[in-house]
């Protein structure tokens, strides 16, 4: 099992209340005229009427794109307050942007993670965003359109006392990691790396939650965890106004380490939404729309310098 999953596994029942109403709502009506401009995460997005005229007819005439989000997974999805319905996150913001560029609504509704693919195909959803990894099977059946590369990342107590800068500074050090996810599989195979350097293996301390482990970072009993590079990115700006953790950034993994490319997945029922989608998300990194969106989130190193589409190549 890895991180995602363990992650909406425990957070599920807590959101099924709110879940169950989000689904009955939508960003707004449907009916009102879709503005010309948007202001989102301090960036102005204007329509670009080339692209609207490039979408589908089928979206123009219901200036709404139907897009599927498995709620929550912070920092890409979330909601607003605990219990409620209102949407925030990385992804619900770069749709917004994504929206007001092609001058149509991205109108999102909560779905199961493993029913996402499957709704696509149903033709229930024109595209989904939800930090899912593009993939060569899923593209037997979608078409990815790649924003971000995402892998593991490693948070340290505030200010780094341990002066931790690579994977490698973790050898003969206590190391804190959720059990069952790929970062514990990560640290595992670090470990040669580190009896092949001359130094001591990593000493590897799980923990059932994420939660659990940073607590053992911020009483010293680890000198820093290994998680999803978001998921450390979004906490080391969130804990305690961002004064309790700090994240590494090492140069030669700007996505994290083992990151692969996350997509929007689109209909293949839609090609031309797919180019349009593209063209818009490649004029708003042009415009540093994407990067003011990451940097709220605190990942702005996980973000692509190209729109691609379907970049994962196993």
């Amino acid at each position: 099992m890895n991180a995602r999953l363990t992650r909406r596994m425990a957070a599920a029942a807590a959101a099924a209340t709110a879940l169950t109403t989000l689904a009955a709502c939508s960003d707004g009506d449907s009916a009102a005229p879709v503005a010309e401009t948007a202001s989102i995460a301090g960036a102005k997005v204007v329509k670009d009427p080339a692209l609207h005229d490039a979408l589908p007819a089928a979206i123009k005439k219901a200036s709404t794109v139907r897009v599927a989000t498995d709620v929550p997974y912070p920092p890409f999805e979330m909601f607003v307050k605990e219990g409620g319905t209102e949407l925030t996150g990385l992804d619900y913001d770069l749709g917004q942007a994504l929206g007001a560029k092609l001058g149509v609504r991205f109108v999102f509704t909560p779905q199961k993670f493993d029913g996402i693919v499957p709704a696509l195909q149903a033709g229930k959803f024109d595209a989904a965003i939800s930090a899912i990894t593009d993939n060569k099977e899923r593209q037997q059946v979608v078409d990815f359109i790649d924003y971000s590369q995402s892998g593991s990342g490693v948070l340290v107590a505030d200010g780094n006392p341990e002066k931790i800068a690579t994977l490698d500074d973790l050898c003969g050090q206590k190391v804190a990691v959720q059990a069952a996810t790929n970062q514990l599989k990560l640290l595992k195979s670090r470990q040669s790396a580190c009896t092949d350097k001359g130094k001591g293996k990593i000493d590897v301390q799980t923990f059932p939650k994420d939660s659990d482990a940073q607590l053992a970072l911020r009483s010293g009993k680890v000198v820093a965890q290994v998680l999803t590079k978001p998921a450390a990115g979004w906490t080391a700006k969130t804990a305690d106004a961002g004064k309790a953790f700090d994240l590494v950034e090492d140069p030669a993994a700007p996505g994290g380490y083992n990151a692969s490319p996350n997509g929007i997945a689109v209909s293949k029922r839609l090609p031309g939404l797919g180019t349009a989608i593209q063209k818009a998300l490649q004029a708003l990194i042009d415009d540093g729309t994407v990067k003011k969106i990451y940097d709220k989130y605190g990942v702005a190193s996980i973000a692509v310098k190209e729109a691609t589409r379907n970049a994962a190549v196993d």
